[in-house]
């Protein structure tokens, strides 16, 4: 049975994954990184690509399992189900990154690992998530979670942003791939993990109550103490408590417990033969949520397209800046819909079903 609050939650993501990306390629004049529509930007780019990485874990968890559960799983199987994915979302990273190299000055070098190649080696682990018990699972998790604290400046905390999207060499880009890129295994993976806890950890919810308002009261305490440093609570990059790039232990936690209550939120009673959180009310972000793969490597193009044609223009005036990332982030859902009604079968995600 297909989860209609998991295709909103993909659809939240992949939406916001937009509006974010459409922001950085068209900033409008005369905003500082401290405006507070910068500061709105951030956050929800910050929650965007957590969103995104959990729900793609929760799925290739998902898939993994059914799988393991209805054919005869050896590793010649196993290999017809990991291949595919690994080419495809590898081909789809390079489709993204040939589009950005179009933006003036260029975003990233075509082989530059980001986070299609996260689920790529995602997919890779897939297999290995099912055979490995909750608790162990937790424990996993837990570990990639303090992983910057353990791998230190190997994290890349020194690079710029040219050289964080730039490899030069295959040792330079395995470090991007597993500790200093964009969106580096160590610590993202965690993510993948979490999505596969969310899958099958539907017991005691007076015990993961109580760890959430735990993690709250941790997350309120890190405000406080920004407060009392002086230190900005949250940045893209630089010094701050949560940091993007590279994605620090405080940030991964705080993304980590606000994605499981977005969860908790919209799931509802439909795990349990209920409806989703809004009933119907919300249905209409579902088909964008069933296309998230083809929506992200489809507005990377236009963006490229537009991106090139703004070479050496004048930044746009904030109202217009506002309005054509709303448009550009908008359009996508009844995009999504006439995709679903006259051309379901030509996507990346249909592709990809072929493999399950």
């Amino acid at each position: 049975m297909r989860l209609r609050y998991i295709d909103r939650i993909r659809a939240i993501a992949i939406l916001c994954m937009v509006q974010v990306h459409t922001a950085a390629i068209i900033p409008p004049e005369g905003i500082s990184v401290d405006h507070p529509i910068a500061f709105v930007s951030a956050a929800i780019g910050g929650m965007a690509a957590p969103m995104f990485v959990t729900i793609s874990g929760w799925g290739i968890y998902r898939s993994a399992k059914r799988r393991k559960e209805s054919v005869n799983t050896d590793i010649s199987s196993w290999m017809y189900w990991i291949l595919p994915r690994v080419i495809i979302l590898s081909f789809c990273q390079l489709l993204v990154n040939s589009a950005l190299l179009l933006e003036r000055g260029g975003r990233f070098e075509w082989m530059t690992p980001g986070v299609l190649t996260l689920l790529a080696i995602a997919s890779i682990l897939g297999p290995l998530l099912v055979y490995i018990r909750r608790d162990r699972r937790l424990r996993l998790m837990l570990l990639l979670l303090i992983t910057p604290l353990i791998i230190g400046d190997f994290n890349g905390i020194e690079l710029n942003w040219i050289e964080r999207v730039s490899s030069y060499g295959t040792e330079q880009w395995i470090e991007r791939l597993l500790l200093n890129g964009t969106y580096p295994a160590l610590p993202w993976l965690s993510f993948i993990v979490l999505g596969s806890l969310i899958d099958d950890y539907t017991e005691d919810l007076n015990s993961q109550d109580k760890i959430l308002k735990f993690s709250l009261i941790i997350i309120g305490v890190s405000m406080i103490y920004s407060f009392y440093l002086g230190i900005p609570w949250a940045l893209t990059e630089g010094n701050a408590i949560l940091t993007f790039f590279p994605a620090n232990t405080m940030f991964i936690f705080t993304s980590g417990i606000f994605v499981i209550i977005l969860f908790k939120v919209l799931e509802g009673d439909e795990k349990s033969g209920g409806k989703p959180k809004g009933g119907g009310k919300l249905s209409w972000l579902e088909p964008a949520g069933r296309l998230s793969l083809t929506i992200y490597v489809m507005h990377f193009l236009l963006l490229g397209i537009v991106a090139y044609e703004m070479q050496n223009q004048p930044r746009l005036e904030l109202y217009t800046a506002f309005l054509l990332t709303i448009v550009h982030t908008s359009i996508w859902i009844p995009l999504a819909v006439l995709h679903e009604k006259y051309i379901p079968k030509i996507s990346f995600e249909e592709l990809l079903r072929r493999f399950n």
